[in-house]
């Protein structure tokens, strides 16, 4: 009895060390370039990779280091005093938003990186908002101090006005740009400068300069009133003039973090070596453990009933498979998040979504692109699995067989498409299984065969995230293959309310197969999906007649109206099942529903719909009314124009099909110095 406390404790310690993180901010914040400083700085690397120079480690996938942007989610685990850091390096390019939300999904803690000059960009208030709808815990991290341009207190600013964050730093930068060369430590009244000639790696603690005397005196009476608010014992020792402890203010700033009530922020440039020591502290001592967080809440759905998960490796076997991976040698890598329990190599699992039992072959720790083969990986950690069948990003796996679902991770829909033909019947057969792969690996990159050119057409988020995907298919998979111009993928929808009734009667194999229902459809408001549920009585309808009745209705969602694409913002009810337990199979259901579904889509009034997408573009203010043209003259919609110091934001909404190529127009009329982003917001009627 007393080993098994002793080894139960030695858990719950293991898990109060594990820090489960994410890197997110817009593109060219620095967030592979800190990673790196991570690692080299723990003793994960020996030597620093650089994202310019195409060496960064967690950038190991051949595009990644030619284009010098990260594409795929790459996990890494570190340590930094005795505390386990697994890290998640997630992509900044909007057409890569699948990787984000997937990781979100699974982390305890993240650390929001912005670029000294730049401030708060259009892709970091996106992925922030990510961060909201999961209620993930964060630090953030002001970078590039040492660039032309920095400013500290501006990027404080932006991230109050444009979050809705109380930005709390805990340093502040000793000089900007050229004469950046070290940090104050507001919680230690101290100043940390960092060598030059061991890349950082050793740092020393000085006294403040006296030219910053002040500001740090300032900046501390900032940091103590914003923890007051956070803490009565705080305020009692601040009004009666005794020193406030340390660990007091840490452990404050801990529960703000948990609680979201304040952003603790750091600041250095991790290209020269400076501040990303402290930020390693920040991230062991500020963001919380499994433990710390609220326990996961997992849904029985034959039982209609919620069960709550909590970070217990002795507890009952539940994990999500959050992205899946092809190793040329290894095959599929199932990257799971273990939520309770333990799982142990060599045994047999259950794919809750799939019905299906599974094996894990081997347990992986991941350092980029490199791996330790462990036995078992309990409660509160991270680690992929080779020898999945079945599995895909989403799925549910219990070690016990238990039918529990973790929350469901909903992707965007591809919104552009390009055609691919291959040559011969080897390449093509080449070229499918290499879809079949990409698919898996990426819930926001489907394909279809066109029947009417008999090309196959392959969808995604955007431009170059469709580029990345072919590159890949003629590269990795070694296709040779043919790629057409873009394409916007349109959906169909309906304009008004229609109920219809249908009966469903064939002799199939010499028996009777009889199905009727009564369907309503309806139009549902932009952006919310679609919609199913049965308001029909059921009592006396077996599970598998339901199931069956929503697989038709499904695939009809997926087969479309009249152009064969898929159908989107509606809602199907069920409202009357005539069921024969004589005649009515599950097959006579399924069609009948796909019929039904069918002839009243017709009827309510079908349209084409088609993306329009959140334009996000930044310029010079001298170039603002050029890019304004640039943009209705496209049949942009500009929402709200932002002026600040140097350069004007503006947000527009518009159709993407007018959107292709619109970088080199934008570029063309504000000399190279106008950029955009754009992702999917709705999908609306098409007009001319």
């Amino acid at each position: 009895m007393a080993k098994d406390t002793k080894a139960t404790a030695d858990s719950i310690e293991r898990i109060k060390n594990i820090r489960n993180i994410g890197i997110i901010a817009h593109i060219d914040a620095g967030k592979t370039t800190t990673t790196e400083r991570i690692l080299y700085y723990t003793g994960e690397n020996h030597k620093i990779g650089e994202v310019d120079n195409g060496e960064a480690t967690m950038d190991w996938m051949e595009q990644e280091q030619e284009r010098g942007i990260t594409i795929t989610s790459a996990a890494t685990t570190c340590y930094w005093k005795d505390r386990q850091i697994n890290i998640i390096d997630t992509p900044g390019h909007v057409d890569f938003t699948a990787e984000v939300e997937r990781s979100l999904r699974v982390l305890d803690g993240a650390v929001g990186i912005f670029c000294a000059v730049s401030g708060v960009e259009p892709q970091s208030e996106t992925v922030w908002k990510q961060a909201d709808s999961y209620g993930v815990p964060r630090i953030a991290f002001i970078n590039k101090m040492d660039r032309m341009g920095a400013d500290f207190y501006a990027v404080l600013d932006e991230i109050r006005k444009k979050l809705g964050e109380t930005p709390a730093p805990l340093f502040i930068p000793i000089g900007k740009e050229s004469t950046f060369s070290g940090v104050i430590d507001l919680v230690k009244m101290r100043a940390v400068r960092f060598d030059e000639a061991t890349q950082g790696e050793n740092y020393s603690y000085e006294e403040i300069p006296e030219e910053y005397t002040e500001t740090a005196a300032e900046w501390r009476e900032r940091l103590i009133d914003a923890v007051s608010a956070q803490s009565d014992e705080i305020t009692d020792l601040y009004f009666s003039g005794k020193e406030i402890p340390e660990s007091l203010i840490l452990s404050t700033l801990c529960k703000s973090v948990l609680e979201r009530t304040l952003l603790p922020v750091f600041c250095g440039s991790s290209l020269k070596n400076i501040g990303v020591q402290p930020l390693l502290d920040g991230i062991v001592d500020l963001l919380p453990s499994p433990l710390d967080v609220k326990p996961v809440t997992a849904e029985n759905p034959k039982k209609n009933e919620s069960v709550s998960l909590k970070a217990d490796p002795s507890g009952p076997g539940a994990a999500l498979v959050f992205k899946i991976q092809n190793d040329p040698q290894a095959g599929l890598l199932a990257f799971i998040r273990v939520y309770s329990g333990t799982f142990k190599s060599r045994l047999s699992v259950y794919n809750v979504n799939k019905k299906k039992k599974e094996r894990v072959n081997k347990i992986l720790r991941m350092h980029s692109n490199k791996s330790e083969e462990i036995e078992e990986i309990s409660a509160g950690d991270i680690a992929v699995v080779i020898g999945f069948k079945e599995a895909q990003t989403g799925d549910t796996i219990t070690s016990d067989g238990r039918e529990i679902l973790l929350e469901k991770i909903e992707f965007p829909s591809p919104v552009i498409s390009v055609a691919v033909e291959s040559d011969s019947a080897d390449e093509t057969e080449k070229l499918l299984k290499a879809l079949k792969v990409l698919s898996l690996e990426d819930p926001t990159f489907t394909w279809r065969e066109d029947e009417e050119t008999g090309q196959t057409v392959i969808s995604g988020m955007g431009e170059l995230h469709l580029d990345v995907l072919t590159t890949r298919i003629k590269k990795e998979f070694r296709v040779e293959c043919r790629v057409g111009n873009a394409q916007v993928t349109y959906r169909e929808g309906i304009t008004s309310s229609v109920t219809w009734e249908y009966k469903f009667s064939r002799i199939i194999a010499g028996k009777e197969n009889e199905a009727a229902l009564t369907m309503r459809l309806s139009p549902r408001a932009a952006g919310t999906g679609n919609s199913y549920k049965v308001v029909a009585p059921t009592r006396e309808i077996p599970e598998e007649i339901l199931e069956a009745i929503e697989t038709g209705v499904r695939n009809a969602f997926s087969s479309g109206i009249k152009f064969g694409y898929e159908v989107c913002d509606v809602e199907a009810e069920i409202s009357a099942i005539e069921y024969n337990p004589l005649t009515g199979t599950a097959l006579a259901f399924t069609s009948c529903a796909a019929m039904c579904f069918d002839e009243a889509a017709n009827q309510a009034g079908p349209v084409l719909m088609e993306p329009v997408m959140n334009v996000k573009i930044t310029v010079p203010n001298e170039y603002t009314g050029d890019a304004i043209g640039t943009l209705t003259t496209r049949g942009g919609i500009v929402e709200s124009i932002e002026s600040r110091t140097t350069d004007s934001q503006i947000r527009a909404q518009s159709p993407l099909r007018y959107l292709f190529g619109y970088s080199t127009a934008l570029r063309s009329a504000t000399q190279g110095r106008g950029s955009f982003s754009m992702e999917f917001d709705h999908y609306a009627p098409k007009a001319g």
